[in-house]
């Protein structure tokens, strides 16, 4: 059954096979080949961008009632990215949802005025739904380091030794340094620490340089003493049983059997661990500055939303040992 006219449609990941005129399919190429070349952006994220753009392509054609060009998008009123957003909310797309997609289309935006194929005013005086306050979920420190030491106890028999040393020092390294798991995926063997410190290359391709535990040197040393892979500075950190860069899903499989074998919620994600990392400094007393530093987030109140998270973890702790908390 076909949609209304307008309609977003969760299957528009291809709407620009058939609503995007020429040049319009030939700036979507080009941004997707930017995001990935200069962003550094993952091919899972390219194509959900992707899918988000075309959402909204796709909507358009509708709406315009032809196939989008840039002229088309040049001319857009603040009113047609209201219907937009609106057609989302009457298809009852969650408000987080809708919010990053229409980042996806600012952005999009942003890259076609950067490079002097159009400009739009107009998109930059719509505000997308207030979303709720999400505070990120992290492990306790007793799960953490269960977690950690738990790999072998999930692999499969037939696991090679050197499989279950990779799949170690990766959640050792994830939790010990509080990596994104695509820098961590991202890391070479030239990018192994020998001084203590670690140059990780994050969002948006900036470095930053971080601190590296002994037990994380040593879980990756102990990992690549079995590796049977050999390569040089240029061959990525973790490989996968054929050779090849470790696929993320591998790692967010490993992660859903260690979640089953030990009982912990689904939020026990490889990106709890970064959660985790940094709820568990600052609740040591780490400095807020550093924590952002060792994170590589852009923003100070990125990093602030962690004081909520251990704030939460204090009014618990002042509820059951306050004399006058009246349990």
């Amino acid at each position: 059954m076909a949609r209304p006219a307008g309609g977003i449609g969760r299957e528009a990941a291809a709407a620009t096979g058939f609503s995007a005129a020429p040049d319009l399919a030939a700036a979507i190429a080009d941004w997707q080949q930017w995001l990935s070349d200069e962003k550094r952006a993952s091919p899972h994220t390219v194509e959900a961008y992707g899918r988000d753009l075309a959402a909204f392509i796709g909507f358009l054609s509708g709406h315009l009632g032809s196939a989008v060009g840039l002229a088309d998008l040049e001319g857009l009123r603040a009113a047609d990215f209201r219907a937009y957003l609106a057609a989302r909310a009457n298809e009852d797309y969650a408000r987080t949802s809708t919010a990053r997609a229409f980042s996806v289309v600012r952005g999009f935006f942003r890259f076609l005025e950067r490079h002097g194929r159009l400009a739009n005013a107009a998109i930059h005086n719509v505000r997308t739904p207030k979303l709720p306050h999400a505070v990120p979920k992290a492990l306790s420190e007793a799960e953490a380091d269960v977690l950690v030491g738990a790999v072998d106890i999930v692999a499969a028999p037939e696991a090679e030794a050197w499989v279950i040393a990779r799949d170690t020092a990766l959640v050792t390294l994830l939790y010990g340094c509080g990596l994104r798991l695509g820098e961590a995926l991202s890391l070479t063997r030239g990018s192994v620490p020998t001084d203590g410190v670690m140059r990780v290359t994050g969002k948006g391709n900036k470095q930053r340089v971080v601190p590296v535990l002994p037990a994380v040197t040593e879980a990756i040393a102990a990992y690549l003493a079995l590796c049977p892979h050999a390569g040089d500075a240029a061959t990525p950190l973790f490989l996968g049983t054929r050779g090849g860069p470790l696929n993320p899903r591998i790692a967010q499989g490993l992660m859903q059997k260690l979640r089953l074998a030990l009982g912990l919620p689904e939020t026990a994600t490889p990106h709890a661990l970064r959660h985790s990392f940094a709820t568990h400094l600052l609740a040591g007393g780490g400095d807020l500055r550093a924590i952002q530093e060792l994170l590589g987030h852009a923003s100070l109140s990125t990093t602030q939303r962690y004081t909520e998270v251990d704030g939460a973890r204090l009014q618990s702790v002042h509820r059951m040992a306050h004399p006058r908390s009246g349990r």
